[in-house]
C-alpha cells in the first residue's frame, strides 16, 4: 500500500506554492465562492454577536506586574489590533480602571503601513525599563525584534532591532542579548527554527556576533535562558532534539557547557539549588526506579557532582497525573488532573519537602495556575489562577502569600445557560479502552439534536472545560449540543495516554474520536446527519481522517489549519519538528502505518462524503496552507461537496478578534446548512 502512494504523482503540487499567482487567483476564487454560500444575514448576526462578546469593556483583562504596575494587552472594537496598558492594582479592582496606555499597535501599523500582530514583550530586570518587543506581519510566528523604552513609551533610536525571523532573544545585560534567530547563514534548523545562539553586543554588526553554542541541522530549535537569582546567576542552553526530546547545558565562564545529564524526555526545572525533574518515561536508576508523570527533587549541586538520590514529590496514579509545575519566590505550584478534575498543590523545599493542597477551589471547575510577576527577581509568592467551566464565565482569582483566595475580576456571562446541563460519559474504543468525553447541551434532552464533536488528540494536549462564551450564544442557546472529546494522543492521563495515540498509535486516537462519534448516536444525542466533526491543526488531521475513514458516522466535517498530506508533511515549514508525533514518510517503516492516516492520499473515487469546510491562512507559516489547498482542489475533482477560505493573514490562528469572529461565524453558518443547527 505504501509504496504506490509513494510513487503516485500529485496533481495539485503547485498549490504549495504560497505566493503564487495561479495558487492565489485559486485561493481568491474559491473565497469568493464560500463566501457568496455562507456570508448571509445569520453568518452577519453570528459573527457581530462573536465579535460583541469578545470586545466587551468588562471582560477580563489579565494582568502581568512589572515594578508595581500590571500590565495588560487589549484589543477591543476600537482597538483591533490592541493596546498595550497599565494600571495599579488598586485601580485594577474597580470596575472601570484607569489604564495608562505604553503601546497602540493600531497607530503604529497605520503609521507603518504593516499588518502588525502584538507577540509580547521580554523587559530587562531588575529595572523592568526596557524590553524587546515582538511584532508579527499578519500573526505569522516570524517576528520582528525591537527595542523600546516602557518609561518613555516608545521605540530606541538605534537600539537593538532585528528584522522578520523565527526565534527571539533573551537580556543578558542593558548591553549584550542571547540571540537565537534563523537570520544569517546556516541558522535555521530542517524544521525552520534557529539553531544557534550568538551574543550580540550593542553597537555591533549582528551578522558578526560570535556564536556561544550550535547545534545540528536536524535538530528542532535551539535556545538559551538566563537565570538571575542573587547568588544563582547562571546560562542554560537547549538542543529541543525532536518534539518530545532535549537535551540541556548549563554554560561555563570557560570551556564547553556541562551536561546536565537527564533523560532526554524530561521537563526540569532549576531554581536556585533545587533540580525539579518531571519524567515522561520510567526512569532507571541504581537507587530506584521511578515511573513516568512523576515529579523528582534533588540539589542541583549535588546532581551535576553525580548525586542521584532523589525524592519523589508527586507519584502518579490511575487516571491521576501532573499537569503543570512552576515556581513562585519560594514555592512550588503544581496543577495535578485527577480524573479530569483540578486540584493546584504547593510544595514547599526542605529535607524533606512539604506538599499541601491549595483549598476553597470548585471542584467541577478548570483551574489553570499563572504567575502574577513578569520577572524573577521581584516575584512574590502571590499567584494567579483562571477558572472556568463549560457554562460558568471564568474567574480572576488571586492567590495571596498566606494562601488567601481572593477574586479579582469575573468575565459578563455570554449567553443563558439555565436550559443547559455539562455530563460525562466515556465510549469504548475499537480496543476496548473507555474514552471520555464531554457533553453541554440541554437539560432533558428529548430528540436528537444537531451536534459538534470537537477534538485534537496530540502533543500531549488536555481538553479541559473553559468557558464556551461566542459557542454558547450562537449554537448551544438554540437548543444545540457541544461534546468534547478526551481521546488518546492528548495529556490527560499523563505520558502513557499520550504516547498511545501516537506514531503508530495515531489511527488508534482517531478511532476513540470515532467511538465518541457512534456512541452519542447511540444514545440518541444526534443522529450521523446532525454530527459534525471540527478540528484545527493536529485535530485537523483528525477530523481529515473523520472524512477519509469514517465518512458515514458524520454530517459535516468542519476542517481549520490542518495537516492532511503526510507524504510530504516533513518538506512544508515546520513539519520537521513533528517526526515525534507522526513519524518520517521518508522511512519506509514508519510510511507503512502512516499511509493509513494521511488523508489527502486516502480520498476515493465514488465514495460519497459529508460536507466539508477547510479553512487555513497564507501567512501560517507553520502548518503550510497548502495542505487546506490542495485537499480542496482534491475534493473539488472528486465532485465532493466542499468550501475552502484562506485570509490574507492570521497565522497559525486569528489575527485579531475580528478576524476570529468572521472565521468562527464562517463555522456556524457551514454547520447551519449541513446540520440544520
Amino acid at each position: 500500500m505504501a509504496e504506490p502512494m509513494q510513487e503516485r504523482p500529485d496533481p495539485y503540487l503547485w498549490l504549495e506554492d504560497v505566493e503564487g499567482e495561479e495558487a492565489l487567483a485559486w485561493v481568491r476564487a474559491h473565497n469568493d465562492i464560500t463566501k457568496a454560500a455562507l456570508c448571509d444575514a445569520a453568518f452577519d448576526a453570528d459573527k457581530r454577536a462573536l465579535y460583541e462578546i469578545s470586545t466587551r469593556p468588562d471582560n477580563i483583562p489579565f494582568i502581568t506586574r512589572r515594578r508595581g504596575r500590571l500590565y495588560n494587552f487589549w484589543q477591543d472594537a476600537d482597538h483591533v489590533r490592541g493596546l498595550w496598558r497599565r494600571t495599579t492594582m488598586d485601580d485594577y479592582l474597580k470596575a472601570e480602571p484607569s489604564w495608562e496606555t505604553v503601546l497602540d499597535i493600531d497607530a503604529l501599523a497605520s503609521a507603518e503601513g504593516e499588518d502588525w500582530v502584538w507577540k509580547g514583550c521580554g523587559t530587562l530586570e531588575p529595572e523592568q525599563r526596557y524590553g524587546l518587543v515582538s511584532l508579527s506581519r499578519g500573526g505569522a510566528d516570524a517576528v520582528e525584534l525591537r527595542e523600546f523604552d516602557l518609561i518613555e513609551k516608545r521605540f530606541i533610536e538605534n537600539g537593538f532591532a532585528l528584522p522578520e525571523a523565527k526565534g527571539g532573544a533573551t537580556w543578558l545585560d542593558r548591553d549584550r542579548l542571547l540571540v537565537s534567530t534563523t537570520l544569517g547563514e546556516e541558522a535555521a534548523t530542517a524544521s525552520g527554527y534557529p539553531r544557534t545562539i550568538r551574543l550580540w553586543q550593542r553597537g555591533s554588526d549582528f551578522e558578526r556576533a560570535p556564536v556561544l553554542f550550535q547545534g545540528e541541522f536536524d535538530d528542532i530549535y535551539i535556545s538559551a535562558s538566563v537565570d538571575r537569582e542573587p547568588g544563582y546567576e547562571r546560562v542554560f542552553y537547549r538542543r529541543q532534539i525532536t518534539f518530545e526530546e532535549g537535551i540541556s547545558y548549563l554554560a561555563q565562564d570557560e570551556g564547553d557547557p556541562l551536561l546536565i545529564d537527564l533523560p532526554r524526555d524530561a521537563r526540569f526545572d532549576v531554581e536556585k539549588d533545587w533540580l525539579i525533574v518531571k519524567l515522561k518515561s520510567e526512569w532507571a536508576l541504581p537507587e530506584r526506579t521511578y515511573p513516568a508523570d512523576a515529579l523528582l527533587a534533588i540539589s542541583f549541586s549535588r546532581f551535576m557532582a553525580g548525586d542521584r538520590r532523589f525524592e519523589m514529590l508527586f507519584e502518579p496514579g490511575p487516571r491521576r497525573v501532573l499537569s503543570g509545575f512552576w515556581w513562585t519566590k519560594s514555592r512550588l505550584v503544581l496543577t495535578v488532573l485527577d480524573n479530569l478534575a483540578s486540584q493546584i498543590w504547593l510544595g514547599m523545599p526542605g529535607e524533606p519537602w512539604h506538599l499541601e493542597r491549595l483549598q476553597g477551589l470548585p471542584d467541577t471547575a478548570s483551574v489553570h495556575a499563572m504567575s502574577l510577576d513578569a520577572g524573577q527577581l521581584e516575584r512574590t509568592d502571590e499567584f494567579l489562577l483562571s477558572i472556568s467551566s463549560f457554562v460558568e464565565p471564568t474567574k480572576l482569582v488571586l492567590v495571596t502569600e498566606d494562601r488567601e483566595i481572593e477574586v479579582l475580576k469575573e468575565a459578563p456571562a455570554a449567553f443563558d445557560a439555565s436550559g443547559l446541563e455539562v455530563t460525562r460519559h466515556e465510549a469504548v474504543s475499537v480496543d476496548g479502552e473507555s474514552i471520555p468525553y464531554y457533553q453541554i447541551g440541554p437539560k432533558d434532552q428529548q430528540e436528537p439534536r444537531p451536534t459538534v464533536l470537537y477534538g485534537y488528540g496530540g502533543f500531549s494536549v488536555s481538553m479541559t472545560p473553559g468557558y464556551l462564551g461566542g459557542i454558547g450564544k450562537t449554537w448551544l442557546e438554540r437548543g444545540n449540543v457541544w461534546v468534547v472529546a478526551n481521546i488518546r494522543g492528548g495529556g490527560e492521563f499523563g505520558a502513557a495516554w499520550h504516547k498511545a495515540g501516537m506514531r503508530e498509535g495515531k489511527r488508534l486516537s482517531h478511532d476513540d474520536f470515532a467511538a465518541i462519534a457512534q456512541d452519542l448516536v447511540r444514545r440518541g444525542v444526534t443522529t450521523e446527519k446532525q454530527l459534525a466533526a471540527y478540528g484545527g491543526s493536529n485535530g485537523g488531521l483528525l477530523v481529515g481522517n473523520m472524512l477519509t475513514r469514517y465518512p458515514e458516522r458524520f454530517g459535516a466535517i468542519w476542517c481549520t489549519v490542518p495537516l492532511l498530506d503526510m507524504r510530504r508533511y516533513t518538506r512544508l515549514l515546520a513539519g520537521p519538528s513533528w517526526v515525534a508525533e507522526y513519524g518520517d514518510p521518508e522511512r519506509p517503516e514508519d510510511w507503512a502505518y502512516m499511509a493509513g492516516f494521511s488523508a489527502y492520499q486516502n480520498l476515493e473515487e465514488r465514495r460519497p462524503y459529508p460536507p466539508v469546510l477547510l479553512v487555513t491562512s497564507r501567512r501560517d507559516d507553520r502548518v503550510h496552507p497548502g495542505h487546506a489547498r490542495k485537499m480542496a482542489a482534491r475534493l473539488e475533482a472528486l465532485k465532493q461537496p466542499v468550501f475552502f477560505y484562506e485570509p490574507d493573514d492570521g497565522g497559525h490562528g486569528a489575527a485579531n478578534k475580528e478576524q476570529a469572529a468572521f472565521l468562527s461565524a464562517l463555522g456556524l453558518s457551514f454547520l447551519r446548512k449541513t446540520l440544520g443547527g
